[in-house]
């Protein structure tokens, strides 16, 4: 009777579950139709939220940390120029946190000495590391939009709307990165910050060269006067002729960003393969004192390998 019972509560409750999955599921799957449709409607970047240009110093875990750091300081330009949304002191945080993990984790591993020294280090530049690189992506993703919006603004203006305005129409047509960072600039106009402070501040979260040019380019027409739809028309020409040309530069150094690659990859590969293959001929490299040297001096000179030639195949346009 017990067995039965169970079985007709599981019944039960699996039928009931059905039943109501079966109830909720076409409106859940409505809602999440009709939210995908505003996202693509406002063509806003879920990952990136708008950023108030109000720097607030006391959100993070630490605001003491966050108020000695600054709202100026490296860090702080440096997670405002990746689009995160975190503080200065959570980044630390967390950098300690991933050095006191990585270095107990090879402390309990492996018995070499100082290289939990190296995991640890290795740990805590990881937090940096990914901001610099959601950077990168970031600038990347607003140097391909940036012609787009110059070519708005140029439209904009020739239809007879003021340059303020103009940024305006920017902000809300165009996604994030390039969307967001507009909008920071014309709501710092609406709270009376003067344009140029305003387009040198932009300049700041957005170091690129385009940027410096398209400020430099509406400084110097508000100061002397002249056509500024066309400065604009000339400006976007220049920036789609720009990648045109480091489109066809990458495809020229491909033969050496590859050779770097398998330059770099190629001894990690081969050790793996001989200590599979015979691993008391490699137990030598980490036993022995010299080997231990001779590994350092290795990955001492493939660094520097991979920077040569990263530097060699680097061409500003």
């Amino acid at each position: 009777m017990v067995a039965v019972f169970v079985v007709f509560v599981v019944v039960t409750g699996l039928v009931a579950a059905a039943a109501f999955g079966a109830m909720r599921l076409p409106g859940t799957l409505a809602t999440r139709r009709l939210e995908r449709r505003l996202r693509e409607v406002s063509h806003r970047d879920p990952e990136e939220q708008p950023q108030s240009f109000i720097r607030d110093q006391s959100i993070g875990p630490l605001p003491a940390l966050d108020r000695a750091l600054g709202a100026t300081g490296s860090l702080a330009k440096l997670i405002e120029q990746s689009g995160m949304s975190t503080t200065p002191s959570a980044v630390v945080l967390a950098s300690l946190a991933l050095a006191a993990a990585a270095g107990v984790a090879t402390a309990f591993f492996v018995r070499q000495p100082y290289v939990w020294a190296i995991a640890a280090l290795a740990g805590c530049s990881l937090p940096t590391f990914w901001l610099k690189y959601r950077r990168s992506q970031r600038l990347k993703r607003f140097e391909e939009q940036f012609p787009e919006a110059l070519d708005l603004l140029s439209r904009a203006i020739r239809a007879g709307h003021a340059f303020q305005t103009a940024m305006g129409m920017v902000a809300d047509e165009l996604p994030a990165p390039v969307g967001v960072e507009f909008r920071k600039a014309f709501d710092q106009q609406n709270f009376g910050l003067p344009l140029k402070e305003t387009l040198n501040e932009l300049a700041e979260r957005v170091p690129i060269l385009d940027v410096r040019f398209f400020v430099t380019a509406v400084t110097i027409q508000r100061e002397t006067g002249g056509n500024l739809s066309e400065i604009l028309d000339n400006l976007a020409h220049v920036v789609r002729e720009r990648f045109k040309i480091l489109r066809q530069v990458r495809v020229h150094t491909a033969h050496g960003r590859f050779t770097g690659y398998v330059l770099l990859s190629l001894p990690a590969a081969l050790a793996v393969a001989l200590s599979w293959l015979n691993p008391s001929h490699m137990d030598l490299l980490f036993k022995e004192k010299m080997g231990q040297s001779m590994i350092m001096g290795a990955i001492v000179m493939q660094t520097i390998g991979y920077i040569w030639i990263r530097k060699v195949i680097k061409i500003e346009v």
